[in-house]
Parts: structure tokens; sequence; C-alpha cells
């Protein structure tokens, strides 16, 4: 063990404090991040105040506890909003666009074509072909209403309360 005899263990903080910081970007969730502050920390106080082994230890328990809560509350209190809350909701991207009618809506359930894919769908009774436009869902199933054209205004024109819209699958 002499070969330690020169070792100054602020690099090993900060050493572990990198490497915790690197498995953040490799593991998913947000608590390696905390973890590694809590080492670089620890190896900033190592650096200027070179305690024992031991109280770097619990320094470096503390510092975790405390730099973990304190997150924990923060982001509680103010979340990080998305610009984007509906990027993983493929369901909640599909309200308010329009598809046809694929298998007629009878009794309340039939099903909808929305660009390339098909959907269980629940709305008033429709016949096949019938346009629709999407005005909610409840678990996999789309709700939709039917979709009435202008008349005489030409068939890239759609009406939704009283609007006229373009279409778009």
């Amino acid at each position: 063990m002499d070969w330690l005899g020169d070792f100054d263990a602020y690099w090993a903080w900060f050493a572990l404090g990198l490497v915790l910081a690197g498995l953040e970007m490799v593991v998913p969730g947000v608590y390696l991040f905390w973890l590694a502050l809590a080492a670089l920390a620890t190896g900033a106080l190592t650096f200027a105040f070179d305690p024992g082994v031991p109280l770097q230890i619990v320094n470096f328990v503390f510092l975790s506890l405390i730099i973990v809560f304190s997150a924990k509350r923060i982001l509680r209190e103010q979340p990080i909003a998305s610009s984007d809350p509906l990027m993983n909701n493929r369901m909640g991207r599909l309200v308010g666009q329009t598809g046809t009618v694929a298998v007629a809506i009878e009794h309340g359930e039939g099903r909808v074509r929305q660009g390339d894919s098909e959907w269980s769908a629940r709305g008033p009774e429709l016949a096949a072909g019938t346009r629709v436009r999407i005005t909610g869902f409840d678990g996999g199933t789309l709700i939709v209403e039917p979709l009435t054209l202008i008349a005489g205004a030409g068939s890239d024109l759609e009406v939704d309360g009283g609007t006229a819209a373009p279409t778009g699958d």
C-alpha cells in the first residue's frame, strides 16, 4: 500500500464526479447528476481542507442528501416545461386532424383511417368513406364527428364550426 502514499484523495472525488456525470448521459433519469455534483463538491472541499477519509465519506453522503432533496423540492415547485407536451402522446397529436371512415361506424363503433394508420373509432352512425374530424380519444379509441364540405367552394376546403380550413390527413 506504499504506492498510495503520494495519492491525493481529491483526484479520486473529481474522477468519481466525472464518471457519475458521464453515466448520467447513458442511464435514464436525472439522479446520478446530483451525486456527481456532490462528488465534485467533496473533491473541492478535500482539496481545500484535506480532511481524513472517513470525514470525506460523511461529507459526500450529507452533500448527496442535501443536493438530491433540494433538487427534488425545486423541481416539484418549478417543473421543467416541455416545448412540445404532446411529443410522446400520439393520440393527443391526432386531435383536430381529419380522417376517413374505413369501416362504417355502426352502433357507435367502427374504424377510421388517418394518414397511413387505421384506428378504432367511436361516433355517430357514418358510412365508409365519410370524412371525419377527430375530436378526442378514450384509451386507444378515437372519438370522431362528421365533417361537412362547403358546397361549391372546391374539395380542398372543409367547414368546422363555421370556419373554412384546408384539409390535411
